[in-house]
């Protein structure tokens, strides 16, 4: 990996995210209504609406609309929400940190349990274990979120008897208990689908490895193991498996706002939904973008994690 090919990485991101800013404004552009009903309301006269579009310049040409607002992003000023009254730049910082808690303690999840279960069932190929990791991939490759989000309240939220929290959120600033006792079903269920698409593809990937034949010579030299696994076979076959996780982050991006969604956590899903149901353009412009950006870099972190597991990646 050298300096210019990351170079050339963040342009191409650059590029990407202007891109994806002039879709979401021009998509913006043609809903239906005028933000100058939405701040005034509809009982407002003619000349209060014409007011307004001055003051707000929306009589100006789209482009001009477009570098204004671009050029407000690239300043930090993003706007000021229409139904909120508040700016768009905090509303979106706290839902951002909201939501990248619960996708942090999603892939910590998915790691700590999808790895070791893809490891096993390399092992232990043909074996019932096996068998029993294909079952659950199946399963949780192919139920939907809001199934899953509807079982655990049913099964283990209070309102099923259970003992968490059925929806809400705790700030961790009024401790780290309640805080986590609301992520616990959150987690859970954007947990299962990823743990199962990553546990096959770690599975498959240790087995192709396993049968290689540097992993054969290690064994022709008398190394351990343990020794096989963990330095040989275990880096070489997490390489692809990176990869497959930074796709999942996409996933992740859309499972976040119906999981956000039917448990109330007040994330950068839920806050998207609003702005789509209230038709708040600046909320809903600058979320979008966010969550394009995180897409991008998420790729990017992954093509950097790649060449640091497998040496034979050279990006030039």
């Amino acid at each position: 990996m050298t300096a210019a090919w990351l170079l050339r990485r963040l342009g191409a991101i650059v590029l990407v995210l202007l891109v994806v800013s002039f879709t979401v404004f021009g998509i913006t552009q043609l809903l239906p209504g005028n933000a100058a009903v939405m701040i005034l309301g509809e009982f407002a006269t003619a000349d209060q609406r014409h007011a307004m579009e001055l003051t707000l310049g929306l009589n100006d040409p789209w482009w001009q609309q477009y570098l204004r607002w671009l050029g407000g992003i690239l300043r930090g000023d993003w706007g000021t929400s229409i139904g909120l009254s508040r700016p768009v730049t905090s509303l979106v910082g706290i839902a951002l940190a909201r939501s990248a808690a619960l996708a942090a303690g999603t892939l910590i999840v998915v790691c700590v349990v999808a790895i070791p279960v893809g490891v096993a069932g390399a092992l232990w190929r043909g074996s019932r274990f096996d068998l029993l990791i294909g079952l659950f991939a199946y399963l949780g490759a192919s139920v939907p979120e809001f199934v899953t989000a509807t079982l655990l309240l049913v099964l283990v939220g209070d309102s099923g008897g259970g003992w968490l929290p059925a929806g809400g959120f705790t700030p961790l600033a009024d401790g780290v208990a309640g805080f986590a006792r609301h992520m616990v079903l959150p987690v859970a269920t954007l947990s299962l689908i990823l743990i199962a698409h990553l546990s096959r593809q770690v599975r498959s990937e240790m087995a192709d490895v396993l049968g290689s034949d540097y992993v054969r010579a290690a064994r022709v030299k008398g190394l351990s193991a343990p020794r096989i696994l963990l330095a040989h076979a275990l880096r070489n076959a997490l390489a692809p498996a990176a990869a497959v996780l930074s796709l999942d982050v996409g996933y992740l991006l859309g499972g976040i706002l119906v999981v956000e969604e039917v448990f109330a956590w007040p994330g950068l899903g839920r806050l998207l939904i609003y702005a789509v149901q209230n038709r708040d353009l600046p909320l809903m412009q600058a979320a979008t973008l966010v969550m394009a950006a995180v897409y991008t870099l998420s790729n990017l972190a992954a093509d950097i994690v790649i060449a640091w597991l497998d040496p034979r990646v050279h990006y030039a």
